[in-house]
């Protein structure tokens, strides 16, 4: 079994877990789907292709700085509904890590590990 570390370090995360429709709120580490998440785009999957391959990894998280819990309010204008009616404005309230720090390690396949640390040194200084 190979090791892959990620260091995950911003002014503002979230990592949601139960969020739904105006309330999203956020986990205090990392979730498995959410680092998935960052992994597909830097390996530049479509949202159809198959996740077995990264579901199957081995995740565990160390938490460097917890960060602080801070709250966004944001407006959305002219949102389409799915109904099909007349486009609305949407509010919605946000929860999120303020300058938190993590390690996200990743046990598994060798070859699968060395493809995604190629995938996101390739990505690096672009956003997802």
């Amino acid at each position: 079994m190979s090791t892959l570390l990620i260091r995950l370090a911003g002014p503002m995360q979230s990592w949601g877990l139960k969020s739904a429709f105006e309330q999203r709120n956020t986990q205090l580490d990392p979730t498995k789907s959410g680092v998935i998440g960052l992994l597909c785009a830097s390996l530049g999957r479509e949202r159809n292709e198959p996740l077995n391959d990264l579901t199957a990894l081995r995740m565990g998280v160390r938490i460097d700085k917890p960060g602080d819990l801070a709250f966004d309010y944001q407006t959305a204008l002219n949102v389409a509904k799915a109904d099909g009616g007349k486009p609305d404005t949407q509010l919605s309230h946000r929860a999120y890590l303020a300058d938190a720090a993590f390690w996200v390690g990743f046990e598994g396949d060798a070859v699968l590990l060395k493809k995604l640390h190629h995938a996101l040194l390739n990505r690096s200084g672009r956003s997802f």
